[in-house]
């Protein structure tokens, strides 16, 4: 008689890239494969320096919607839309030396010139990105609306201890890979 060969069903993702097309459809692939997979549980150790609004949320929401339970665990520095992308674990945890960095959204100068009525749209487009981002921080934190609209003013880095007592984490904490349980290294060229 064969012996069983025993099924994960936890696994490792470690993502360290700026926040664009490729590199987020990427991370949502490898949390589909995982979901296919049958994983009940998801560690997202991640470091990022942020990146593209609409591709940061398209993440936060394929995460919240995945059928496992994920945690994250930011490894060395979240930033600006990582920060939603963050948000979107079951649970999560910061490395003691790790930070938090938000920041109001930019916007680049766009092709054509900027009339009166290019400025004025991209204002509104700027308003209603920063207005989904705090609406995932007011939801996923205990801050207050003052304190989130505050985190759009200038740019704060955040300490983990900050993050602890703001909602932001569950608890601060090295991230410990279980041995055997599977790793997967997203690499991205430069």
């Amino acid at each position: 008689m064969a012996a069983e060969v025993e099924v994960p069903t936890e696994a490792y993702v470690s993502f360290s890239a700026e926040i664009n097309p490729s590199t987020g459809e990427s991370l949502i692939a490898a949390m589909a494969q995982l979901a296919n997979e049958g994983m009940q549980q998801v560690t997202l150790a991640i470091s990022t320096p942020g990146g593209g609004v609409p591709k940061g949320l398209t993440i936060y929401n394929t995460l919240r919607a995945m059928p496992f339970h994920l945690v994250t665990h930011n490894v060395g520095n979240v930033d600006s839309i990582g920060n939603a992308i963050f948000l979107a674990g079951d649970e999560r945890y910061a490395c003691p030396h790790s930070t938090f960095m938000f920041h109001g959204v930019a916007t680049g100068p766009g092709e054509g010139g900027l009339d009166r009525r290019a400025l004025e749209e991209r204002q509104e487009a700027v308003l209603a990105d920063e207005k989904r981002i705090g609406s995932i921080i007011k939801e996923r934190t205990t801050l207050s609306d003052t304190e989130v609209e505050a985190l759009f003013e200038h740019a704060h880095t955040k300490d983990a201890a900050y993050a602890a007592g703001a909602g932001i984490v569950d608890e601060i904490k090295d991230i410990a890979f279980t041995p055997g349980v599977p790793i997967l290294s997203l690499v991205f060229e430069r």
